[in-house]
């Protein structure tokens, strides 16, 4: 069974950066899409970025673009998501999920999660 760890949140001040990583264990991924998905307080889960199966493609929900930079390393399992410049509004806890094959920005489509990471930007 395959289950996604992530690590790296924390508390920073705005403007600071964080970076997450989600390490995968049970099956290699390689041929999964890996996204970040965020969760802030009475809201509904968003779409936050996702990698293609071979990482050669990204996409940003428009809050983070310019921000936020997803990778990927196969070798390791691992996904992680560079997060810069960040704002008060990025306060949120952060999933990583994978889904077999194409991308997805519907957080309804990914069949493996995290447990989450609490990311907390202080003003």
């Amino acid at each position: 069974q395959v289950q996604l760890v992530e690590s790296g949140g924390g508390l920073v001040q705005a403007g600071g950066s964080l970076r997450l990583s989600c390490a995968a264990s049970g099956r290699a991924l390689s041929s999964y899409a890996r996204g970040w998905f965020r969760q802030a307080p009475g809201k509904e889960r968003e779409f936050v970025a996702v990698v293609t199966w071979s990482g050669g493609s990204t996409y940003y929900a428009d809050s983070v673009k310019g921000r936020f930079t997803i990778s990927r390393d196969n070798a390791k399992n691992t996904v992680f998501l560079q997060m810069n410049s960040l704002k008060p509004e990025d306060t949120a806890v952060y999933y990583c999920a994978a889904k077999y094959s194409r991308a997805s920005y519907s957080p309804a489509e990914y069949d493996v999660w995290g447990q989450g990471t609490q990311v907390t930007v202080s003003s």
